[in-house]
């Protein structure tokens, strides 16, 4: 395999194989050069992972890396996929437009709970993901993981805004794919 891969492919390596996503929407432009590279030679730069046992995935405007599983690494992504679905519903809830360029500031989210008790309540049941007792400090170790996670973006220190990065759209179609079949959800407690 004699593929003349670009500059870029230690830090596009670099970034996904931390298990950090690519997006076209990030406000860092270095990201966004990474995207366009890696769209233009996609084919490549498949071909030239998957040799080193990295498999390059794309969705709607982003890139990660995945293997395949053991069941021990199943059984903690399906339990992160539990965390991953309340984390969503809670957002879905703020705002059902939530999602890929949705930009907001935790205290918006804070005045909403203040009136909305659904809002406040599934809150409540993020604290388990959290450790934190106050609001406020929950949504705010909340965002930072999904900022780690390469899901949101601080666009603005001094305003406390954030972004959601096109990487969370894969989040929402892992709920989204998620199919029950009817008799097995009959059986699920309500």
């Amino acid at each position: 395999m004699s593929m003349n891969l670009p500059k870029q492919t230690n830090e596009i390596f670099e970034v996904l194989s931390r298990g950090q996503f690519i997006c076209a929407n990030s406000s860092q432009e270095n990201i966004r050069r990474l995207y366009s590279v890696l769209d233009d030679r996609f084919d490549d730069f498949y071909e030239y992972f998957t040799a080193i046992n990295f498999v390059l995935e794309h969705g709607d405007d982003y890139y990660y890396f995945s293997r395949s599983e053991s069941k021990i690494d199943l059984e903690r992504k399906i339990e992160a996929a539990y965390k991953w679905i309340d984390i969503i519903d809670f957002f879905k809830t703020f705002d059902s437009s939530f999602g890929p360029g949705y930009r907001f500031t935790p205290s918006d989210i804070l005045v909403r709970i203040n009136v909305d008790a659904l809002l406040k309540s599934k809150l409540e049941g993020l604290k388990k993901y959290s450790s934190e007792d106050a609001y406020a400090e929950s949504l705010k170790k909340i965002i930072r993981m999904l900022c780690n996670d390469n899901f949101f973006e601080m666009e603005n220190e001094l305003s406390d805004s954030y972004k959601a990065l096109s990487s969370f759209r894969y989040l929402e179609e892992l709920i989204l794919s998620i199919n029950i079949p009817e008799e097995v959800d009959d059986a699920i407690p309500q």
